[in-house]
């Protein structure tokens, strides 16, 4: 039996969450700022539909074996003062955030027992515990001990789990993508924009960016990236509104900085300048809501 606190609740928290508590051999627990009742999930395999249990204050919690750690990357603080109380001397802490600082977001836990993990599974939150998991997708993380028995968290769902020995690089590659998503956002189009040129040039850009500070910081990328990038964005449904879009459009804050700051950011270090990134992540955070 695995105890396992999941911190956050949104759409990829809750889904997240709802396989968990489906497998045989867990004991899960979510931790969330809103309480509800049920947690409704409507997956690719059907709806699952359970009543779990929630905390909403960390002073409630109690170590666990494992912490899943969902929330956006900008709240940081708020999922910490969970970790303060869900951490005992033997827990793994898996970071299912955007970007590629998972193991340096978190300072006060020890690098070797987080497991840093990519995130592929497209969901929208319509209400507080009630989720549409569009595609059962995927995760990935570092084909270590640590990373395999997260894996085996999820043997009993269809979420896909990749191990892979190059983690770094994998999280580049899917940073690229997220970065020509501040197109979308600053535009307010969805994802079919990128079949204007234009708009398409843009996104190379930004990702090119991207291709020179990955390399720096040691990743193996393919020089066709932003081209493999914007075929994948026109290949997908013109109507996709992906989640730094969707949530400029509720007033959200978004994760500029996770997706685009952290370029400029790294690349300042090795003396790359990345002028589009950091434009997109200035004027993303100082935007305000579209009107």
């Amino acid at each position: 039996m695995s105890a396992i606190a999941v911190v956050g609740t949104g759409a990829v928290g809750a889904s997240i969450a709802a396989w968990l508590i489906a497998a045989p051999g867990h004991d899960v627990t979510l931790c969330a700022r809103t309480p509800f009742d049920r947690l409704r999930v409507e997956t690719p395999e059907g709806v699952l539909d359970s009543t779990p249990r929630l905390l909403t204050d960390p002073a409630s919690a109690r170590p666990v074996d494992w912490v899943l750690v969902v929330t956006k990357a900008y709240d940081a603080p708020g999922a910490q003062a969970w970790l303060d109380r869900l951490v005992g001397p033997a827990t793994h802490v898996a970071i299912l955030q955007n970007g590629v600082e998972h193991r340096t977001r978190f300072p006060g836990l020890d690098p070797a027992r987080i497991v840093p993990v990519i995130v592929d599974i497209p969901a929208e939150r319509r209400a507080p515990g009630d989720v549409v998991q569009r595609r059962s997708g995927s995760l990935t993380v570092p084909a270590d001990a640590a990373g395999r028995a997260f894996a085996a968290l999820f043997a009993h769902s269809p979420i896909a789990t990749i191990l892979t020995d190059d983690w770094l690089s994998a999280a580049w590659r899917k940073l690229a993508v997220n970065c020509a998503g501040a197109v979308n956002a600053l535009t307010l189009q969805p994802a079919g924009i990128a079949h204007d040129e234009e708009a398409a040039d843009l996104m190379r850009a930004l990702i090119r960016e991207c291709i020179a500070v990955g390399r720096a910081e040691g990743a193996s990328l393919p020089d066709d990236l932003a081209e493999q990038v914007v075929d994948g964005y026109r290949a997908g449904p013109a109507d996709s509104i992906n989640s730094i879009h969707a949530d400029r459009l509720a007033g959200r804050p978004t994760e500029a900085d996770a997706r685009n700051g952290v370029i400029a950011r790294l690349g300042a270090r090795h003396g790359i300048d990345a002028p589009l990134n950091r434009m997109a992540d200035v004027l993303l955070r100082k935007g305000g809501q579209p009107s």
